[in-house]
């Protein structure tokens, strides 16, 4: 059947459709005529067709191997633009849409800078930041985003990773505030009363993580969402 061919048999099908001739086709692949012959027996038993068949003092083609000529050519150019190595990409001739997950800050930090480069260095390219919502690799392994920036966990060895930036909390208090009576430490941050909030409902972010890490939790601790 034609699955069980190896490309070879492609390659050699190719030669001797396009020769005509089992000699013909022997001499542009290097080989000699008795294993050609035996590559167009091999043929022939694939397809369960002919290919060439003897007409006076040349060989033709039956009509299933006119019909599939134009195929065998166009499958050996396409494994060819495979195997070939990739050149380099020209950003001004790309035409698509990228979709990059990452928050609002990012989004608003980074935004407008990317998008200058890209009507400079790739102006048919459009940019569209989504929501991070929900931070799980499959909308990478699916196609939905292009992109993902933000702080990953394990993802898996397929997805690319690499560090942006690193950035860092910071605490500000108003004039007076308790915690400034003495050092600020995790333990009497821990200690003090919090409000959080979360744009997107979560009960739990870096700062649980990093006391938690410590032996530590929030107490008096009030949260709302949907900020």
């Amino acid at each position: 059947m034609m699955h069980s061919m190896d490309l070879n048999l492609l390659v050699a099908l190719d030669a001797l459709l396009s020769e005509g001739s089992v000699q013909g086709a022997a001499r542009r692949m290097n080989l000699s005529a008795p294993a050609m012959s035996r590559t167009l027996a091999r043929i022939r038993h694939a397809l369960g067709d002919e290919v060439l068949v003897r007409a006076g003092r040349q060989m033709v083609p039956t009509p299933r191997a006119l019909e599939m000529h134009g195929r065998v050519r166009d499958l050996i150019d396409e494994i060819g633009a495979v195997l070939r190595p990739e050149a380099d990409a020209d950003p001004s001739t790309l035409v698509r849409s990228f979709t990059i997950r990452s928050s609002d800050y990012v989004a608003g930090v980074f935004g407008v800078p990317l998008q200058a480069i890209a009507a400079r260095e790739a102006p048919q390219v459009t940019l569209r930041f989504a929501d991070q919502e929900k931070e799980d690799v499959s909308a990478l392994r699916e196609g939905r985003i292009d992109l993902d920036i933000g702080v990953l966990g394990d993802i898996g060895p397929e997805i690319r990773i690499q560090t942006l930036l690193r950035d860092r909390f910071v605490a500000v208090m108003r004039k007076g505030h308790p915690l400034l009576k003495d050092r600020l430490t995790a333990r009497r941050f821990a200690a003090a009363t919090h409000v959080s909030a979360s744009r997107r409902g979560r009960s739990h972010g870096p700062i649980d993580d990093a006391l938690a890490a410590q032996g530590f939790v929030p107490a008096g601790e009030v949260r709302r969402s949907g900020l």
